[in-house]
């Protein structure tokens, strides 16, 4: 399995980040926090020439349930969607949450739910490369 799944979109950055966020409300996932991250660095005083979005995604039921089983997962939330241009195109992705399943082996509930949020971010990520 790859650390990540990617979808490319003739839609632009800002129009890919819209789409990704009600596609997620629709699922009952929700964005929590949006970095421009070219628009955060400026304010730092470095320039970066490329547009990219960092979005940190969250279901709130689906935190509550590992974090009660196993605080440390708290280390890999909320899950972050980046989308970005390269080469005049737009690629959505994110790192698949089963990468960090190993870590908590003796999980009874993580594995699963990170199962479940992957296919989920990968349904809303799909529907933007049609």
């Amino acid at each position: 399995m790859e650390f990540k799944y990617e979808v490319k979109t003739t839609l632009t950055v800002e129009q890919a980040v819209e789409a990704v966020t009600k596609g997620l409300s629709e699922v009952g996932f929700g964005v929590m926090w949006s970095l421009d991250v070219p628009a955060k660095l400026k304010e730092k005083g470095f320039e970066l020439d490329r547009k990219i979005r960092i979005l940190e995604v969250c279901q709130p039921a689906k935190a509550k349930q590992a974090l009660e089983e196993d605080v440390r997962i708290g280390y890999f939330l909320p899950c972050k969607v980046v989308v970005y241009e390269e080469g005049g195109q737009t690629t959505v992705g994110f790192v698949r949450p089963q990468m960090f399943a190993g870590f908590f082996s003796s999980s009874k509930v993580f594995p699963g739910l990170a199962g479940e949020v992957d296919s989920v971010l990968q349904d809303v990520l799909n529907r933007l490369s049609r």
